[in-house]
Protein backbone atom coordinates (compact mmCIF):
# COMPACT_ATOMS: atom_id res chain seq x y z
CA UNK A 1 0.00 0.00 0.00
CA UNK A 2 1.29 3.78 -0.42
CA UNK A 3 0.53 5.96 2.07
CA UNK A 4 0.43 9.54 1.31
CA UNK A 5 0.32 12.41 4.20
CA UNK A 6 -1.90 15.60 3.11
CA UNK A 7 -0.44 18.84 4.94
CA UNK A 8 -3.20 21.11 6.54
CA UNK A 9 -5.24 23.32 4.24
CA UNK A 10 -4.33 21.43 0.65
CA UNK A 11 -6.46 19.18 -1.71
CA UNK A 12 -5.69 15.92 -3.00
CA UNK A 13 -3.81 15.36 -6.63
CA UNK A 14 -7.80 14.10 -8.30
CA UNK A 15 -5.98 13.01 -11.17
CA UNK A 16 -2.92 11.19 -9.38
CA UNK A 17 -5.19 9.22 -7.40
CA UNK A 18 -7.51 8.37 -9.85
CA UNK A 19 -4.42 5.81 -11.43
CA UNK A 20 -3.40 4.44 -7.90
CA UNK A 21 -6.65 2.49 -7.57
CA UNK A 22 -8.82 2.32 -4.31
CA UNK A 23 -8.27 5.35 -1.82
CA UNK A 24 -8.54 4.48 1.78
CA UNK A 25 -8.82 8.08 3.74
CA UNK A 26 -8.16 8.11 7.69
CA UNK A 27 -10.78 10.80 8.27
CA UNK A 28 -14.18 10.37 6.32
CA UNK A 29 -15.54 14.00 8.30
CA UNK A 30 -12.04 15.48 6.15
CA UNK A 31 -13.19 18.03 2.89
CA UNK A 32 -10.68 15.95 0.69
CA UNK A 33 -13.15 12.60 1.28
CA UNK A 34 -16.26 14.48 -0.19
CA UNK A 35 -14.12 16.09 -3.13
CA UNK A 36 -12.68 12.45 -3.57
CA UNK A 37 -16.25 10.85 -4.09
CA UNK A 38 -17.71 13.70 -5.90
CA UNK A 39 -14.65 12.91 -8.50
CA UNK A 40 -15.61 9.44 -8.70
CA UNK A 41 -12.83 8.28 -6.95
CA UNK A 42 -13.47 4.86 -5.27
CA UNK A 43 -13.25 6.36 -1.43
CA UNK A 44 -13.14 3.81 1.86
CA UNK A 45 -12.87 5.31 5.49
CA UNK A 46 -10.09 3.51 6.92
CA UNK A 47 -11.51 0.91 9.65
CA UNK A 48 -9.36 0.68 13.07
CA UNK A 49 -6.50 -1.21 12.61
CA UNK A 50 -7.43 -1.74 8.75
CA UNK A 51 -4.55 -1.73 6.93
CA UNK A 52 -4.77 -3.24 3.18
CA UNK A 53 -1.79 -4.47 1.47
CA UNK A 54 -3.30 -3.03 -2.41
CA UNK A 55 -4.50 0.86 -2.72
CA UNK A 56 -3.69 4.23 -1.40
CA UNK A 57 -4.10 5.55 2.02
CA UNK A 58 -4.61 8.86 2.25
CA UNK A 59 -3.68 10.84 6.11
CA UNK A 60 -4.57 14.41 6.73
CA UNK A 61 -2.87 16.09 9.05
CA UNK A 62 -4.41 18.46 10.19
CA UNK A 63 -6.64 15.28 11.85
CA UNK A 64 -3.36 14.21 13.47
CA UNK A 65 -4.51 13.71 16.27
CA UNK A 66 -7.19 11.42 15.13
CA UNK A 67 -4.49 8.63 13.24
CA UNK A 68 -4.17 5.11 14.91
CA UNK A 69 -1.28 5.59 17.03
CA UNK A 70 1.33 3.79 14.78
CA UNK A 71 0.27 6.07 11.70
CA UNK A 72 0.67 8.97 13.83
CA UNK A 73 4.01 7.85 14.52
CA UNK A 74 4.96 7.40 10.71
CA UNK A 75 3.94 10.83 9.77
CA UNK A 76 5.93 12.23 13.26
CA UNK A 77 8.70 10.80 11.62
CA UNK A 78 8.29 11.99 8.23
CA UNK A 79 7.70 15.43 9.45
CA UNK A 80 11.21 15.39 11.47
CA UNK A 81 12.94 14.06 8.34
CA UNK A 82 11.27 16.70 5.83
CA UNK A 83 11.76 20.06 5.14
CA UNK A 84 11.76 21.98 7.80
CA UNK A 85 12.05 19.23 10.46
CA UNK A 86 14.58 18.16 12.87
CA UNK A 87 18.40 19.29 11.95
CA UNK A 88 19.63 15.89 14.38
CA UNK A 89 17.24 13.49 12.67
CA UNK A 90 17.83 14.75 8.96
CA UNK A 91 21.55 14.37 9.27
CA UNK A 92 21.22 10.67 10.79
CA UNK A 93 21.96 7.22 8.59
CA UNK A 94 21.38 3.93 8.43
CA UNK A 95 24.93 3.61 9.59
CA UNK A 96 24.77 6.06 12.66
CA UNK A 97 21.68 4.77 13.79
CA UNK A 98 23.12 1.38 14.47
CA UNK A 99 24.21 1.87 17.53
CA UNK A 100 20.80 3.86 18.87
CA UNK A 101 18.99 0.13 17.90
CA UNK A 102 21.75 -1.63 20.08
CA UNK A 103 21.20 0.31 23.15
CA UNK A 104 17.42 0.66 23.09
CA UNK A 105 17.19 -2.96 22.72
CA UNK A 106 19.34 -3.66 25.38
CA UNK A 107 17.10 -0.73 27.41
CA UNK A 108 13.67 -3.39 26.77
CA UNK A 109 16.22 -5.83 28.36
CA UNK A 110 16.34 -3.73 31.37
CA UNK A 111 13.09 -3.00 31.47
CA UNK A 112 12.35 -6.83 31.36
CA UNK A 113 15.12 -7.57 33.99
CA UNK A 114 13.29 -5.13 36.09
CA UNK A 115 9.64 -6.63 35.92
CA UNK A 116 8.33 -2.98 35.64
CA UNK A 117 5.38 -3.05 32.87
CA UNK A 118 5.56 0.80 32.65
CA UNK A 119 9.32 0.91 32.26
CA UNK A 120 8.49 -1.65 29.62
CA UNK A 121 5.58 -0.01 27.77
CA UNK A 122 8.22 3.15 27.57
CA UNK A 123 10.90 1.68 26.28
CA UNK A 124 9.26 -0.77 23.21
CA UNK A 125 8.05 2.63 22.11
CA UNK A 126 11.85 3.72 21.95
CA UNK A 127 12.75 0.64 19.95
CA UNK A 128 9.71 0.98 17.69
CA UNK A 129 10.89 4.16 16.64
CA UNK A 130 14.08 2.66 15.18
CA UNK A 131 12.84 0.33 12.56
CA UNK A 132 10.03 3.52 11.47
CA UNK A 133 12.72 5.85 10.99
CA UNK A 134 15.00 3.54 9.19
CA UNK A 135 12.65 2.54 7.19
CA UNK A 136 11.17 6.69 6.83
CA UNK A 137 14.91 7.38 5.68
CA UNK A 138 14.64 4.60 2.92
CA UNK A 139 11.54 6.64 1.63
CA UNK A 140 13.35 9.42 1.54
CA UNK A 141 16.02 7.21 -0.76
CA UNK A 142 13.32 5.57 -3.31
CA UNK A 143 13.96 2.36 -1.68
CA UNK A 144 11.25 1.12 0.77
CA UNK A 145 8.49 2.69 3.33
CA UNK A 146 6.97 1.07 6.59
CA UNK A 147 3.95 -0.15 4.59
CA UNK A 148 6.43 -2.48 2.65
CA UNK A 149 8.42 -3.94 5.48
CA UNK A 150 4.71 -4.37 7.50
CA UNK A 151 3.36 -6.28 4.68
CA UNK A 152 7.21 -8.56 4.04
CA UNK A 153 7.20 -9.73 7.72
CA UNK A 154 3.27 -10.21 7.84
CA UNK A 155 3.74 -12.56 4.56
CA UNK A 156 6.84 -14.10 5.69
CA UNK A 157 5.07 -15.17 9.27
CA UNK A 158 1.87 -16.19 6.95
CA UNK A 159 4.20 -18.66 4.77
CA UNK A 160 6.37 -19.96 7.98
CA UNK A 161 2.78 -20.19 10.14
CA UNK A 162 1.36 -23.41 7.79
CA UNK A 163 0.44 -25.08 10.72
CA UNK A 164 -1.81 -21.84 11.94
CA UNK A 165 -2.98 -20.57 8.50
CA UNK A 166 -2.52 -23.83 6.24
CA UNK A 167 -3.50 -26.92 6.55
CA UNK A 168 0.19 -28.59 7.37
CA UNK A 169 0.41 -29.82 11.49
CA UNK A 170 2.49 -28.79 13.71
CA UNK A 171 1.82 -29.61 17.50
CA UNK A 172 5.38 -29.22 19.82
CA UNK A 173 7.68 -26.04 19.51
CA UNK A 174 9.92 -28.78 17.77
CA UNK A 175 8.01 -29.35 14.91
CA UNK A 176 7.62 -26.13 14.53
CA UNK A 177 11.06 -25.05 14.59
CA UNK A 178 11.77 -27.65 12.10
CA UNK A 179 8.88 -26.79 9.83
CA UNK A 180 10.29 -23.01 9.77
CA UNK A 181 13.50 -24.13 8.84
CA UNK A 182 12.56 -26.30 5.68
CA UNK A 183 10.42 -23.31 4.73
CA UNK A 184 12.95 -20.55 5.11
CA UNK A 185 15.30 -23.31 3.02
CA UNK A 186 12.82 -23.56 0.23
CA UNK A 187 12.24 -19.72 -0.07
CA UNK A 188 15.73 -19.28 -1.30
CA UNK A 189 16.80 -19.80 -4.47
CA UNK A 190 19.87 -21.75 -3.99
CA UNK A 191 20.08 -24.38 -1.20
CA UNK A 192 21.74 -22.98 2.06
CA UNK A 193 23.43 -24.00 4.92
CA UNK A 194 21.22 -24.11 7.92
CA UNK A 195 23.73 -21.63 9.20
CA UNK A 196 22.99 -19.52 7.02
CA UNK A 197 21.40 -16.06 8.27
CA UNK A 198 22.93 -16.19 11.79
CA UNK A 199 25.00 -12.69 11.71
CA UNK A 200 28.45 -12.26 12.55
CA UNK A 201 27.59 -9.16 14.43
CA UNK A 202 25.53 -10.80 16.85
CA UNK A 203 27.22 -11.06 20.66
CA UNK A 204 29.41 -14.30 20.49
CA UNK A 205 27.70 -16.42 23.35
CA UNK A 206 24.20 -15.29 21.93
CA UNK A 207 25.53 -16.31 18.27
CA UNK A 208 26.54 -19.37 19.64
CA UNK A 209 23.41 -20.64 20.97
CA UNK A 210 22.23 -19.87 17.97
CA UNK A 211 24.21 -22.22 16.06
CA UNK A 212 24.12 -24.52 18.39
CA UNK A 213 20.43 -25.06 17.67
CA UNK A 214 20.40 -25.08 14.08
CA UNK A 215 22.81 -27.54 14.04
CA UNK A 216 20.80 -29.79 16.59
CA UNK A 217 18.10 -29.54 14.61
CA UNK A 218 20.08 -30.61 11.60
CA UNK A 219 20.94 -34.09 13.54
CA UNK A 220 24.41 -32.72 14.45
CA UNK A 221 23.98 -33.61 18.19
CA UNK A 222 24.98 -35.54 21.54
CA UNK A 223 23.03 -38.41 22.65
CA UNK A 224 22.17 -36.82 25.91
CA UNK A 225 23.68 -34.41 28.07
CA UNK A 226 26.17 -36.57 29.84
CA UNK A 227 28.03 -36.97 26.18
CA UNK A 228 28.11 -33.39 26.40
CA UNK A 229 29.72 -33.13 29.92
CA UNK A 230 32.43 -35.92 28.76
CA UNK A 231 32.91 -33.28 25.98
CA UNK A 232 33.50 -30.72 28.21
CA UNK A 233 35.76 -32.73 30.65
CA UNK A 234 37.77 -33.39 27.01
CA UNK A 235 38.09 -29.34 26.47
CA UNK A 236 39.35 -29.17 30.01
CA UNK A 237 42.11 -31.13 29.59
CA UNK A 238 43.38 -29.94 26.31
CA UNK A 239 43.36 -26.45 27.38
CA UNK A 240 45.44 -27.27 30.36
CA UNK A 241 47.80 -29.14 27.64
CA UNK A 242 47.62 -25.83 25.48
CA UNK A 243 48.55 -23.79 29.18
CA UNK A 244 51.41 -25.90 29.69
CA UNK A 245 53.15 -25.75 26.02
CA UNK A 246 52.24 -21.77 26.20
CA UNK A 247 50.96 -21.47 22.77
CA UNK A 248 48.69 -17.94 23.02
CA UNK A 249 47.01 -19.43 19.42
CA UNK A 250 46.16 -23.32 20.55
CA UNK A 251 45.37 -21.60 24.24
CA UNK A 252 42.89 -19.27 22.64
CA UNK A 253 41.32 -21.87 20.37
CA UNK A 254 40.88 -24.03 23.59
CA UNK A 255 39.23 -21.50 25.43
CA UNK A 256 36.58 -21.01 22.39
CA UNK A 257 36.10 -25.20 22.03
CA UNK A 258 35.43 -24.89 26.24
CA UNK A 259 33.11 -22.21 25.87
CA UNK A 260 30.92 -23.50 22.92
CA UNK A 261 30.39 -26.76 24.85
CA UNK A 262 29.14 -24.89 28.09
CA UNK A 263 26.74 -23.17 25.21
CA UNK A 264 25.64 -26.72 24.50
CA UNK A 265 25.45 -27.60 28.25
CA UNK A 266 22.66 -24.27 28.17
CA UNK A 267 21.12 -25.01 25.26
CA UNK A 268 20.37 -29.14 26.42
CA UNK A 269 19.08 -27.45 30.28
CA UNK A 270 17.21 -25.01 27.86
CA UNK A 271 18.78 -22.51 29.24
CA UNK A 272 19.87 -19.29 27.78
CA UNK A 273 23.45 -18.82 28.04
CA UNK A 274 22.96 -14.99 27.18
CA UNK A 275 20.50 -14.02 29.81
CA UNK A 276 22.26 -16.96 32.55
CA UNK A 277 25.73 -14.78 31.82
CA UNK A 278 23.98 -11.17 32.35
CA UNK A 279 21.89 -12.07 35.02
CA UNK A 280 25.02 -14.06 36.82
CA UNK A 281 27.03 -10.56 36.06
CA UNK A 282 24.33 -8.35 37.81
CA UNK A 283 24.98 -10.91 40.55
CA UNK A 284 28.33 -10.33 40.76
CA UNK A 285 28.09 -6.90 40.30
CA UNK A 286 25.77 -6.33 43.14
CA UNK A 287 27.99 -8.45 45.54
CA UNK A 288 31.19 -6.71 44.60
CA UNK A 289 29.81 -3.16 45.24
CA UNK A 290 28.38 -4.21 48.60
CA UNK A 291 31.85 -5.77 49.35
CA UNK A 292 33.26 -2.60 48.83
CA UNK A 293 30.65 -0.56 50.90
CA UNK A 294 31.53 -2.49 53.99
CA UNK A 295 35.19 -3.00 53.56
CA UNK A 296 36.97 -0.87 56.05
CA UNK A 297 39.55 -0.13 53.65
CA UNK A 298 40.27 -0.38 50.07
CA UNK A 299 39.97 -3.75 48.38
CA UNK A 300 43.02 -4.09 47.25
CA UNK A 301 45.03 -3.73 50.48
CA UNK A 302 42.67 -6.46 51.87
CA UNK A 303 44.64 -10.30 52.55
CA UNK A 304 42.22 -12.99 50.43
CA UNK A 305 40.74 -14.18 53.43
CA UNK A 306 39.26 -11.06 54.36
CA UNK A 307 37.58 -10.52 50.60
CA UNK A 308 35.86 -14.01 50.90
CA UNK A 309 34.72 -12.53 54.40
CA UNK A 310 33.13 -9.53 53.18
CA UNK A 311 31.96 -11.68 49.67
CA UNK A 312 30.03 -14.24 52.07
CA UNK A 313 28.39 -11.69 54.24
CA UNK A 314 27.32 -9.60 50.76
CA UNK A 315 25.79 -13.00 49.92
CA UNK A 316 24.37 -13.62 52.94
CA UNK A 317 22.59 -10.08 53.03
CA UNK A 318 21.04 -10.49 49.42
CA UNK A 319 19.93 -13.83 50.66
CA UNK A 320 17.84 -12.51 53.51
CA UNK A 321 16.74 -9.45 51.74
CA UNK A 322 15.38 -11.72 48.81
CA UNK A 323 13.57 -13.36 51.99
CA UNK A 324 12.33 -10.46 53.41
CA UNK A 325 10.70 -9.51 49.59
CA UNK A 326 9.40 -12.47 49.16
Amino acid sequence: MKVIRLPAGAAPDIEALRKLGVVYHSDPLHSSYGLLVEAGIPVRPLESGDLPADGVLLISESEIKEHPSFARLVALIDRLLGPGGCPWDRAQTHETLKRCLLEETYEVFDAIDGDSREQLCEELGDLILQPVMHAAMALRDGAFDIDAVCQGIVDKMERRHPHVFGNLSASTPEEVLKNWDSIKKSEKKEPASILAGVPATMPALLRAHEISKRAARSGFEWPDIEAVFEKLREEENELKAALKAGDASEIEGEIGDLLFTAVNIARWAKIEPEEALRKMLARFTKRFMRMEAMAEAPLAELSAERWDELWCAAKAEEAASASTSS
